[in-house]
């Protein structure tokens, strides 16, 4: 059975960092790519950042340069790291994978909250 478990957000500053961490079970972690998406209250899903199995990375326009994405196969856990966070970064982030087995599949974590304070 597959799990993908975030942890890490919470309550944040304007300007200050946080690390999200997704630690992935009963799946071939290291074979597959791994990424998170958030979802601002009232608006659509949002693709954040990207990693393949090689460790070739992607992000939105609105995080490069202040979100890093990276992978510890040996941990089965995939990072974002965020800096410089702004207060439209508030959101419950989302960690997935995304394999080929008969067809594309794609696992969800449950989510975790970041939230800017003032």
């Amino acid at each position: 059975q597959v799990q993908l478990v975030e942890s890490g957000g919470g309550l944040v500053q304007p300007g200050g960092s946080l690390r999200l961490s997704c630690a992935a079970s009963g799946t071939r972690f290291s074979l597959n790519a791994m990424g998170w998406y958030r979802q601002a209250p009232g608006k659509q899903c949002v693709l954040v950042a990207t990693i393949t199995s090689g460790g070739s990375t992607t992000y939105a326009d609105s995080v490069k340069g202040r979100f890093t994405i990276s992978r510890d196969n040996a941990k089965n856990t995939v990072y974002l790291q965020m800096n410089r966070l702004k207060a439209g970064d508030t959101a419950a982030y989302y960690c997935y994978e995304q394999y080929l087995s008969e067809q594309w599949v794609v696992d969800w974590g449950q989510g975790t909250q970041v939230t800017g304070s003032s």
